[in-house]
């Protein structure tokens, strides 16, 4: 790639992501009402998005050999517990990664 072609693919990128950025501002900005379909889907879409990423990480466990997904199951437990328990995100999430990465190194590791 000479530096013309990177610098134009750069504007292009910077352009498409203000335009973007800017497009909700347009349509719902000042005292426009939000339609009630995207209000449905700001409430719906998170729950969709978490669905398709637990299905996503948890795709390529092989239960049938060892270690017989119990690294996953682990780490998906202490999200689960630890959101359950004290409804922090972050600490969930970090702290299931943790469990799941000692368990792949140092526990399961085959």
């Amino acid at each position: 790639m000479n530096n013309l072609y990177s610098g134009l693919m750069v504007a292009v990128i910077a352009i498409v992501t203000l335009l973007l950025r800017a497009l909700p501002f347009l349509f719902f900005g000042g005292k426009k009402k939000t339609p009630a379909f995207v209000q449905y889907l700001s409430k719906m879409l998170p729950y969709a998005i978490i669905g398709m990423l637990v299905v996503y990480c948890l795709r390529g466990v092989k239960v049938w050999s060892a270690p017989y997904g119990l690294p996953e199951l682990l780490g998906t437990g202490t999200v689960v517990f630890l959101h359950l328990w004290k409804r922090n995100t972050l600490l969930s999430i970090a702290l299931g990664t943790v469990v799941y990465m000692v368990s792949v190194q140092f526990v399961f590791s085959i």
